[in-house]
């Protein structure tokens, strides 16, 4: 299965290297088709001869309507040329010979403006793609830097775009957003729920200004060679190749899809014995959010997995975590894992 390359962080996060399966890109990308026709996509945590992100808007670059489609690869990423043949012309190198190889070392960009059918066989694909590549000696150049999505030219290229479509490395996670909110950019990236509990994400949250895509959950992500291997949620395939599996996954986005304003069907009914009230805070526990309680009008204390439902016409977020008295919430002394304080917006039950 092919994948996307993360940046690598080594210097702070050796385990920072995941890639993203085709599969993954396409059930979520699908929601967003409206958002693309006319726009400037830029992938820039992506190696092109890698990226299922760049695979993906090359493939469906004329359906979605795209006005042009860059992407910039890491210098020290360790997978160039390793994972996927993207092309069909044999440019994976083996497990064993990539061993002792380096590579990498030269980061570069590809910018695709129009994909036609160069080779005349009556329809456009990946193959039309190559061709360019290939053949236009503008469309792949090299960098001047190391590619990192925070040096100028990167940041250039970013200014250029349109809208952003990445899985940017987890443990830059707060960087990168904290970019392309400064930059005021649409963007679609993965990363993992708990960033939700980040005080630089949270406000964006609260305020509307970015929230949780289409599909969250536990998902197989590809690792290099050198990731360590783990008792759980890890396998190795009969290629040889290591896959990770990731829990709370998700995608951040502030592109409106139609599932962010499904109404959410509430059935429970309040009592003071199954939804107690926190210690320090006038809001209620509920421990799961298939329990929000279709009666009660108050506050109420969900777990962060309530944003995968989240629909800002019904609720409302008010605060995160913290109680009256800056502390953790608790009940009878006891503290909860992270909650966030919501209130809905419509009276009566909800149908």
């Amino acid at each position: 299965m092919p994948g996307n390359s993360n940046l690598h962080d080594s210097s702070r996060n050796k385990q920072d290297e995941f890639y993203t399966n085709l599969q993954l890109v396409e059930d979520e990308l699908k929601h967003y088709r409206a958002h693309f026709k006319g726009k400037r996509v830029l992938c820039n945590c992506d190696d092109p001869y890698e990226s299922n992100f760049f695979k993906y808007f090359a493939m469906s670059f004329n359906s979605l309507g795209l006005k042009s489609l860059t992407a910039t690869c890491y210098a020290t990423s360790p997978v160039v040329y390793t994972q996927l043949d993207l092309f069909g012309e044999g440019m994976v190198v083996s497990r064993k010979e990539r061993k002792g190889t380096q590579r990498g070392k030269q980061p570069y960009k590809i910018v695709i403006n129009e994909v036609t059918d160069v080779n005349g066989d009556g329809r456009i694909d990946l193959a039309d793609v190559e061709w360019l590549i290939k053949n236009k000696k503008n469309v792949l150049t090299k960098l001047k830097g190391d590619g990192d999505f925070r040096s100028p030219e990167c940041v250039a290229l970013l200014d250029e775009a349109d809208i952003v479509v990445t899985n940017p490395p987890f443990s830059l996670f707060r960087e990168y957003m904290a970019l392309l909110m400064e930059h005021g950019k649409q963007f679609l990236i993965v990363g993992n729920m708990n960033a939700v509990t980040y005080r630089e994400i949270f406000p964006l949250i609260r305020d509307n200004k970015v929230w949780l895509g289409n599909k969250s959950g536990h998902f197989w992500f590809k690792v290099p060679d050198s990731y360590e291997e783990k008792a759980t949620d890890f396998k190795i395939d009969e290629n040889g190749q290591k896959w990770r599996r990731m829990g709370n996954i998700c995608w951040f986005t502030n592109l409106d899809i139609e599932k962010r304003h499904e109404e959410m069907t509430l059935f429970r009914h309040y009592s003071p014995e199954e939804y107690p009230t926190y210690d320090n805070y006038d809001a209620i526990e509920v421990s799961k959010t298939a329990d929000i309680p279709c009666d009660w009008e108050g506050a109420i204390g969900v777990p962060i997995t309530f944003m995968s439902q989240y629909n800002p016409d019904q609720f409302e977020i008010i605060r995160f975590r913290k109680g009256d008295d800056d502390r953790d919430f608790t009940i009878n002394g006891k503290p909860t894992y992270f909650r966030i304080i919501i209130r809905r917006k419509q009276k009566g039950h909800s149908k």
